[in-house]
């Protein structure tokens, strides 16, 4: 068995790095973006907001504070349900043309995000929609930036880079190299062509593309994927015209989770959708990553018990996996201007072992919370 399982994890260990070797090439391959010309699109941003009165004030200022042009711009704040006071501030900002719509919904629902953006968009004016979080912000060229690549591509989706910031201990620093590795995978695999993942907070399309799609249709039951689960939708059709603008200027900011209850919680729900894809590579791509971190916690386990046969190689898989991690997350860092956090990488190169086990597993079995609501 245990010369079973050394072989298993060797061909695994080689697997692991190639994909991570191919996934540089995809970052690299895309080219950094820089707006030429003033975008002449109509867009509506949507947020989807429940119970968000201590963030709320600070995102609508940010999107005001664009240097889009104002004609074009439509804002659209659906609140959610809030039992706080995200509806009342967000009216105070009607004289500014920030549309509220409030959801009403009776039925119990296992998305309801899914549901407001739906709703938003039912009634949105902008040729692009461009959907953001509440609790995000964003410099004043972010939404130039994003139009001006979707016109310049003449992109049907596009997903743009989101970073954690305003760090308040090492914990959250740590979330921010691990979120960046994330969204490396995911601009990776738009730059290879094989669209993966994306991330709602920093995504924009085509208001005839996602009706074309037939909006989330076939999704809507699922609590999460109002981002991945649609980049899959439009990807099967439309691959090629799905960008990613690799500009500073593009980048949305937001908080790491203050706890280790809210990182896994958040976790499990992204983890949620894995097996939901239509896309099997896709599939195969996150099962291949979780079987080789299995592979490497069966053989630390048993590393105790059998040293002399699987002590050196989980030694040497675990430096390995350092290492192809490094040549992966420095320019992506050098990207985002945080090369001081690959100082937290042998902490997310060890930690991951037992982390992406434990969250495959959680993430596709039982229910989380999400915004005080149990969903599935």
């Amino acid at each position: 068995m245990i010369t079973s399982l050394s072989l298993f994890l060797i061909i695994m260990t080689m697997v692991y790095v190639a994909l991570v070797l191919y996934m540089r090439h995809g970052w690299l391959s895309i080219p950094p973006f820089q707006v030429q010309n003033a975008p002449s699109t109509s867009v509506s941003v949507l947020i989807a907001a429940r119970n968000e009165e201590d963030v709320i004030e600070r995102t609508i200022n940010a999107l005001l504070n664009q240097d889009y042009p104002k004609e074009l711009l439509e804002i659209i704040i659906i609140d959610d349900h809030s039992t706080d006071r995200t509806a009342e501030i967000v009216k105070t900002y009607g004289f500014k043309g920030v549309k509220l719509l409030q959801m009403n919904e009776r039925d119990k629902l296992n998305s309801y995000k899914k549901k407001a953006i739906s709703k938003a968009i039912e009634i949105a004016q902008g040729e692009i929609i461009v959907t953001t979080d509440a609790d995000c912000r964003m410099g004043k060229q972010w939404l130039s930036s994003v139009v001006s690549y979707f016109e310049e591509h003449g992109c049907y989706m596009v997903s743009s880079p989101v970073i954690y910031s305003e760090e308040l201990n090492m914990f959250e620093e740590a979330q921010t190299l691990e979120f960046l590795y994330l969204i490396g995978l995911g601009a990776a695999g738009i730059g290879n062509g094989h669209p993966t993942t994306c991330n709602g907070a920093n995504l924009a399309y085509r208001r005839d593309v996602f009706f074309e799609m037939e909006g989330f249709k076939g999704i809507d039951d699922l609590a999460s994927g109002d981002d991945e689960l649609l980049l899959h939708k439009v990807a099967e059709k439309y691959a090629d015209k799905i960008g990613f603008c690799k500009s500073r200027s593009a980048i949305v900011y937001t908080d790491a989770k203050p706890n280790l209850f809210a990182f896994i919680s958040q976790r499990k729900r992204w983890a949620s959708k894995s097996t939901k894809y239509k896309n099997k590579s896709v599939i195969v791509l996150g099962v291949s990553i979780w079987l080789f971190n299995l592979a490497m916690l069966l053989s630390g386990i048993l590393a105790f018990f059998y040293p002399t046969t699987l002590g050196t190689l989980i030694f040497g898989v675990v430096m390995v996996k350092f290492l192809v991690e490094l040549y992966f997350m420095r320019p992506l860092c050098e990207f985002a201007e945080r090369t001081n956090l690959l100082k937290y990488l042998p902490l997310l190169t060890i930690g991951h072992i037992v982390y992406l086990v434990y969250i495959g597993i959680a993430g596709n079995i039982g229910k989380y919370d999400w915004k005080g609501r149990i969903v599935k």
